[in-house]
């Protein structure tokens, strides 16, 4: 009796040590599709598996970086051309893996009238507020065919109401920028407008994950097992996508069914695409994109582009 009670005891505190193991971290990040597979690897425990204790916030885009100036998250997901701007005001932050790219989620909606994207000159186009996903894609979109933000009017509408906005036929609004659901709510309306172009035209929308390179310094074991973690979620998703779409579904509130519609425009990034992304991918596409948030006024400065990814986690 005596015996089993002190096995009992010894199993516990054993299981209580291996507790007090695990790393704490803190990521903010929103419910973008592209970063569901984060939410995945905490609910079936795989971060855990890694010997991660981990706190998932949802913060909007614009905060993220203040989050972890703060402290009070350690790790974030964005686009990566918004690591180019949180670094050059001044809140150093280091890649350490991608997440997803977008195949035609992120769009420009245009009117009936509008034949090609050089047609928009002085005209009005509906986008979210400079240092947004939506405001870099139409900046990205009009210098590859030689305009410039600042010859066309932008209108700040977060991607929903600009959307809404050309279903309804707005007087005024020429272009929206937008991404799915809402894209494809325009796609069901034709006659509300077209979409003109999208990041299968233009693949410049990618998403990954970084820290703080205090986080990163400190805890090396701890960011290799967010990438494992997150490359486990991936392979989880090709082994059991029933599963995986319910339990990111809900995170969401989406059916699993609904989930799975949404992914269809993006592309989750393995360990192999991971590598290869980063190999020189990663660094033109920094370099490019810096350039741009320059010149539209995002960015006073470039910052050390150098120092803007950490590949070691992904080997």
């Amino acid at each position: 009796m005596k015996k089993s009670m002190l096995a009992l005891i010894g199993l516990s505190l054993g299981m209580s040590l291996a507790q007090a193991q695990d790393t704490k971290v803190a990521i903010g990040m929103s419910g973008w599709t592209g970063f569901a597979p984060l939410t995945l690897a905490k609910e079936a425990g795989l971060f855990k598996k890694h010997g991660l204790d981990v706190d998932i916030k949802k913060i909007p885009q614009k905060d993220r970086h203040l989050a972890i100036a703060s402290g009070d998250i350690q790790c974030a997901a964005t686009t990566v051309e918004t690591w180019v701007v949180w670094n050059a005001n001044g809140i150093p932050t280091t890649q350490i893996f991608q997440l997803d790219k977008s195949y035609g989620a992120d769009g420009m909606v245009v009117k009936p009238t509008i034949a090609k994207i050089s047609d928009l000159k002085g005209k009005t186009v509906a986008a979210s507020a400079p240092g947004t996903a939506p405001y870099f894609t139409l900046a990205w979109m009009l210098k590859k065919n030689g305009l410039s933000v600042k010859d066309v009017k932008v209108v700040n509408l977060e991607p929903q109401a600009a959307a809404n906005a050309m279903i309804a036929g707005t007087s005024g609004i020429d272009a929206a920028m937008t991404y799915e659901p809402y894209l494809g709510a325009v796609r069901e309306k034709p006659e509300a407008g077209k979409i003109i172009a999208t990041t299968l035209d233009y693949p410049m929308i990618m998403d990954t994950f970084g820290c703080s390179p205090k986080f990163l310094a400190e805890n090396p074991k701890a960011a290799k097992a967010l990438a494992d973690g997150y490359f486990d979620a991936v392979e989880m998703i090709k082994k059991d996508p029933k599963k995986s779409f319910e339990i990111m579904g809900a995170d969401v509130k989406q059916t699993g069914e609904k989930f799975e519609a949404s992914q269809k425009y993006l592309r989750w990034q393995d360990r192999a695409a991971n590598q290869k992304f980063f190999a020189g991918e990663h660094a033109e596409f920094s370099k490019e994109a810096a350039g741009l948030l320059l010149e539209a006024g995002i960015i006073r400065a470039i910052p050390d582009l150098s120092k803007l990814a950490d590949t070691r986690f992904i080997q």
